[in-house]
C-alpha cells in the first residue's frame, strides 16, 4: 500500500514552491493462491522373509486406488514392488530405465482427480527430480519352492 502522502511529497519534492493536490487513498494488492497435495509413498528395509522370494508375474490391472497403496520396494531400475494395504503386491514397470529412483530409494506421486494411478498417464517423480512414466502393472503372486 502506497501513503497518498508520501506519494504526494515524492511528486512536489524539489520546487519550493507549495501545491496542494487532492489525492484519494490508492491500495493495491495481489493475492496469489497455490495448492499442492503429494502422496509420498514410503520405502524402506521391509522385514525379508525366511529366504528369497520368487514371484510369478500376470497381467494387471490398468489402474489402481491411490487408497490401497501402502508403500513400495525398489527392485530393478526400470521397476519398483508397490505393498498393497491388503499383503498383496504388484510390480509397476516404467516405460525406460528409472536411475533417479535408486538414488535417494524415496518417489512419490501426485494425485489426480479420481485419485487413482493409471499406466500410460501417471508418472513416478523421485525426489531427486526425476519422473518416470508408468508403463504397466504386473500382479505378483509368490511362487511355492519344491522341497529337496
Amino acid at each position: 500500500m502506497i501513503s497518498t502522502g508520501f506519494l504526494a511529497g515524492l511528486l512536489l519534492s524539489g520546487g519550493g514552491a507549495t501545491v496542494a493536490l487532492s489525492l484519494e487513498r490508492i491500495e493495491l494488492a495481489q493475492l496469489s493462491i497455490r495448492q499442492s497435495v503429494i502422496v509420498r509413498v514410503p520405502t524402506g528395509n521391509h522385514a525379508a522373509p525366511i529366504g528369497p522370494v520368487n514371484w510369478k508375474e500376470s497381467k494387471g490391472p490398468k489402474c489402481i486406488p491411490m487408497n490401497i497403496v501402502a508403500g513400495a520396494t525398489v527392485v530393478e531400475a526400470d521397476s519398483i514392488d508397490i505393498i498393497l494395504r491388503d499383503g498383496d503386491r504388484m510390480r509397476v514397470e516404467f516405460e525406460d530405465n528409472c536411475p533417479a529412483i535408486d538414488y535417494y530409494r524415496n518417489f512419490y506421486i501426485r494425485p489426480t482427480a479420481d485419485r487413482r494411478i493409471c499406466a500410460g498417464r501417471d508418472s513416478i517423480h523421485a525426489r531427486s527430480g526425476g519422473e518416470c512414466q508408468i508403463h504397466r502393472f504386473r500382479n505378483l503372486t509368490p511362487v511355492q519352492r519344491k522341497k529337496k
